[in-house]
């Protein structure tokens, strides 16, 4: 049984990899407006039937999307818990980065003093006298 840990990387590996396509980061800019046919969603992508019932079923593995019959009709609808969960684990990292970043900024501002500058060369004295 895997820990709560390794399904979270599992899911997050899972939205990445849907995340990656293009056609697919289409697909659910398009869901974010609101619900849609797949007819709907694959009118405008100029790409076969199959590979559009390909990228909702990654989708729908990925949990970004979920379906549901209206009459004779599948009406897909956006799941965003998986992208706040994508969303959490990347503010988590920037929060990092920032953090370091700053650290840095700071490190470099102290360590530059007034004598440090760039400047004329001083000029140096000849202590053998």
């Amino acid at each position: 049984m895997p820990t709560t840990t390794e399904r979270r990387s599992r899911d997050l590996s899972t939205t990445f990899a849907a995340l990656s396509d293009p056609t697919r980061r289409v697909i659910l800019e398009r869901l974010s407006r609101g619900e849609a046919t797949p007819g709907e969603l694959a009118r405008p992508l100029r790409i076969s039937w199959p590979a559009v019932t390909k990228h909702l079923r990654v989708l729908e593995r990925a949990g970004l999307l979920q379906r549901r019959r209206k009459g004779r009709n599948h009406v897909l609808t956006l799941e965003p818990a998986p992208m706040r969960d994508a969303d959490s684990w990347i503010a988590a990292y920037r929060r990092f980065w920032e953090g370091r970043l700053d650290a840095l900024a700071d490190y470099l501002e102290r360590g530059i003093s007034k004598d440090a500058r760039p400047g004329p060369p001083k000029a140096k004295t000849d202590r053998s006298k």
